[in-house]
């Protein structure tokens, strides 16, 4: 199932995305046209945790070495806006790019868990554009925050879709457009630290709480975006979330 976060007649509501009419269905039973809504993020996060240089190949494009264990950041909650928002390019930033990456949210309390047992602490999963200003990325050591924290850097949605209907998140298409042009694409079975590893990873050292998210990390691709152009990020299953740059 995909849930939603809109507003819809000045209220927010959790909806159902229908798919035989492509409607969004709120829990009164009533149905709101997707172009009519304000997007919201699907999910209420506590905290989200990015990783950094988890393809080989984007390590490569940025002429950096991936490292041998997951380098985790943490990306501000207030930088976290819905599908169709824009994104707002900070004055004098000009190195300004987006990221598609699967993110992980967290069902229930994890502290601890074994690989094994990883996907049992899921409720699921959805597309986040880790926006990022390179300006402010020195090397790999120096934490991220600036360059990824800047209110709006983090469009996340448009859907919560269900752990069970994404039977194999480890083969998962990643893709990104701008202006209708692929610019990036990957899957994740190229991930250097799986979906069940990265969650152990976490959990061996801090609490994750349900609703919690975990940014998996981006394919190379990457190229700067300006005002007026348009990123759309889709991954298989999910959906396709979709931003414009002001």
């Amino acid at each position: 199932m995909k849930w939603a976060r809109v507003v819809a007649g000045g209220r927010e509501r959790t909806c159902v995305w229908r798919e035989d009419d492509g409607l969004l269905v709120d829990a009164g039973g009533e149905a709101h046209r997707p172009d009519e809504v304000v997007w919201l993020p699907p999910v209420r996060p506590r905290q989200v945790v990015g990783l950094a240089l988890n393809f080989r190949e984007h390590a490569a494009e940025l002429q950096l070495e991936a490292p041998e264990e997951p380098t985790l950041f943490l990306k501000p909650v207030s930088s976290l806006v819905g599908h169709r928002a824009p994104v707002v390019r900070p004055p004098g930033v000009e190195m300004m790019h987006y990221e598609v990456e699967l993110a992980v949210v967290i069902g229930r309390e994890a502290r601890r868990v074994p690989a094994g047992r990883a996907y049992d602490y899921v409720r699921g999963y959805t597309i986040a554009n880790d926006v990022t200003a390179r300006e402010f990325i020195r090397n790999m050591y120096r934490p991220p925050v600036r360059a990824k924290g800047w209110d709006t850097f983090g469009p996340i949605g448009p859907f919560l879709v269900d752990r069970d209907d994404i039977p194999d998140p480890g083969d998962l298409e990643l893709r990104a457009f701008v202006n209708g042009e692929l610019c990036q694409r990957g899957r994740t079975s190229e991930l250097i630290h799986d979906v069940p590893r990265l969650i152990e990873f976490v959990t061996s050292f801090m609490t994750l709480l349900p609703g919690d998210v975990i940014l998996t990390g981006t394919p190379r691709g990457i190229r700067y975006v300006a005002p007026g152009d348009v990123m759309r990020l889709e991954i298989d299953g999910l959906g396709a979330l979709e931003n414009p740059v002001v």
